[in-house]
């Protein structure tokens, strides 16, 4: 008989994205593992949106971790996935608290200490960014699912959602400042666990392949890459990152 591992899974999101942008993701991870698989926004997105958000990863990183604390499934421990600037949260909470964390998995992340700037941030992308700062919401969401899936004409119909959540939910420029900010200031240190997996994307465009690279050879940690997704490799090719999941988190339990 298979006992139900009780520790839950949470997501963390990248910049300026809310839960919601996970999308069938969550939906099928789910149903995949039998631990409960829970979303939190950060301050300044989604269920937060109109709180400020912090210019430093620390105070993003608490937003998160306390509505975990206050969440019924949370039995001390906890798997931390997240992508992209989410990525340096689920860091930093396992740096500062790592008697919480029961695994780390990142997805698609950087950090400044090991990775040049301009692959955290390729520079191919400048101007694009840049232009999105002054589009209208429906415009930019386009934009982003450009910049994010290597197969965006396949997944032509989240816009529609994406759009309809920037105006429910809109995050300000300041606030987007703010995290783009705390983003651009994160120092990676030595973790004091090793349940670590790095996942990266060798079709992101957004962010190199080349800065989780960094991350698995600092921390000494399990890499696998996607053959062809983009950064949001959840979009593109949840049923993978299910499968790489399961296999790492039902090792930990």
């Amino acid at each position: 008989m298979v006992l139900k591992d009780s520790t839950p899974i949470l997501l963390i999101r990248g910049l300026t994205r809310e839960q919601r942008h996970w999308g069938t993701f969550k939906t099928e991870l789910a149903a995949t593992l039998p631990n409960p698989v829970l979303s939190f926004d950060y301050a300044g997105t989604g269920d937060l949106y109109q709180l400020r958000s912090p210019g430093n990863i620390a105070g993003l990183r608490q937003s998160v971790q306390e509505q975990l604390l206050k969440a019924p499934e949370f039995n001390g421990k906890v798997h931390l996935v997240a992508i992209s600037l989410g990525g340096m949260l689920a860091t930093d909470w396992a740096l500062q608290y790592p008697h919480q964390i029961a695994s780390l998995t990142l997805i698609n992340s950087s950090a400044r200490s090991l990775s040049p700037f301009y692959q955290r941030l390729r520079w191919q992308n400048y101007v694009s960014i840049l232009r999105g700062a002054f589009m209208g919401a429906a415009k930019r969401e386009q934009m982003i699912l450009q910049l994010t899936s290597a197969k965006p004409a396949e997944h032509a119909s989240v816009v529609t959602s994406w759009q309809q959540w920037q105006q429910q939910r809109p995050v300000s420029k300041l606030n987007a400042l703010r995290q783009l900010w705390a983003a651009s200031r994160f120092m990676v240190k030595p973790l004091p666990q090793r349940d670590i997996l790095l996942l990266s994307s060798r079709g992101d465009t957004l962010v190199s392949p080349q800065c989780s690279s960094d991350l698995a050879r600092y921390w000494q940690a399990p890499h696998i890459q996607h053959p062809w997704a983009g950064h949001d490799l959840p979009l593109d090719d949840a049923s993978w990152l299910c499968a790489q999941l399961a296999a790492f988190i039902s090792q930990q339990n």
